[in-house]
């Protein structure tokens, strides 16, 4: 199947320097492309590039397989950033602007608009001062005015960073689901792998102006090609060791004064990492809870981090370790700094990062 947007060859420099260097990457009809990585790291640079508001100094962009004629290009895309930029006018009249500019017609602007905003939540904004809204509101107009226009392609660049905890996961929830409606093929831009597993489907982590993974979201949060990219979407125990023993579809790396027990295959005596993603750790403050888990330590909280709908519990098990628990959970267990808790999670879990 022919890609929508294919990139091929990029290259993009500031002065002398080489800022972006991208040798190819796809966006699927109706697909949704997070890119993702640390400030700095060139995201924000290969958005603008794909959405032609750059020039590279080499590369090709090809729109439905032919090479795409910006001019043109640009009136099938739109794109919304981090600080709204609206103008000084109601919502309705925002919402509006780009329809007028299409010369679409009054009656069906009306229709269009009225879609857009229902979808968005800001229905009861459409006649209030665009300088009246909050962030959140503000925000939600800004993705109105986007996807009223029914873009081919929308460009989100960092669009939530800077809203509070609250209105982000409610704009995220809202987002996602007129992404599932309307299928808008969509390249997001963002520095949170939280936000690209709710909303993507594939993921590009880019370090220094190259790509180091991409693939399907699933794949790039669960397998990760290195240690950067692991410590990146989130697998924030990542451990060093030697292989110790091997056999039968597992391996064991020293740990904690223990062993960490691996599916996988590896060789004794070889020097590996191994991550553990926070959410595939369960919490007990029972030793002898039964468990299928294959790995059992027992540890002492350090820290309670909220995270959206759970908070993150780290733990000294001799080693770093975290796992999510829910507001229920927490409460439950009675955690606190200083908890003695027993830590599960399954050798399945353990992804093995070779050195």
């Amino acid at each position: 199947m022919t890609a929508l947007l294919r990139a091929e060859d990029l290259l993009v420099r500031r002065g002398d320097a080489t800022v972006l260097d991208v040798p190819g990457l796809e966006l699927e009809e109706g697909g949704v492309l997070a890119l993702i990585g640390p400030n700095g790291s060139g995201k924000s640079t290969l958005l603008k590039t794909l959405a032609s508001l750059m020039a590279p100094a080499r590369g090709t962009l090809l729109f439905r397989g032919e090479a795409l004629r910006p001019e043109a290009y640009r009136r099938l895309v739109t794109m919304v950033f981090q600080a709204p930029l609206l103008f000084d006018a109601t919502v309705r009249a925002n919402l509006e602007s780009g329809l007028k500019l299409h010369g679409v017609p009054a009656a069906e602007r009306g229709t269009r608009v009225a879609a857009a905003a229902r979808r968005l939540g800001v229905e009861s904004l459409l006649d209030r001062s665009a300088r009246n809204l909050s962030g959140g509101e503000a925000q939600r107009t800004a993705l109105a005015r986007a996807f009223v226009l029914r873009p081919e392609i929308l460009f989100l660049d960092e669009p939530f960073s800077a809203l509070d905890p609250p209105t982000r996961e409610a704009l995220l929830d809202d987002l996602a689901g007129v992404l599932r409606e309307t299928r808008t093929a969509t390249v997001i831009a963002t520095h949170d792998q939280m936000e690209a597993l709710r909303l993507a489907d594939r993921i590009a982590v880019l370090r220094e102006g190259r790509i180091v993974q991409y693939g399907p979201a699933t794949e790039v949060i669960n397998r990760p090609a290195d240690a950067f990219v692991a410590e990146f979407v989130g697998m924030e125990a990542v451990l060093s060791g030697r292989v110790e023993g091997a056999g039968q579809g597992e391996f064991r790396v020293a740990a904690g004064g223990g062993f960490v027990v691996a599916a996988g295959e590896a060789v004794p005596g070889e020097e590996v990492r191994i991550g553990i993603r926070p959410e595939n750790v369960t919490l007990s403050t029972q030793a002898e809870a039964r468990s299928s888990a294959r790995n059992s330590f027992s540890g002492t909280v350090t820290r309670i981090v909220p995270r959206g709908p759970f908070f993150k519990v780290e733990l000294d098990c001799g080693f770093f370790l975290a796992a999510y628990v829910t507001p229920v959970s927490l409460e439950e267990l009675g955690l606190a700094e200083g908890s003695r808790v027993v830590a599960r999670f399954k050798a399945t879990a353990v992804h093995l990062l070779r050195r």
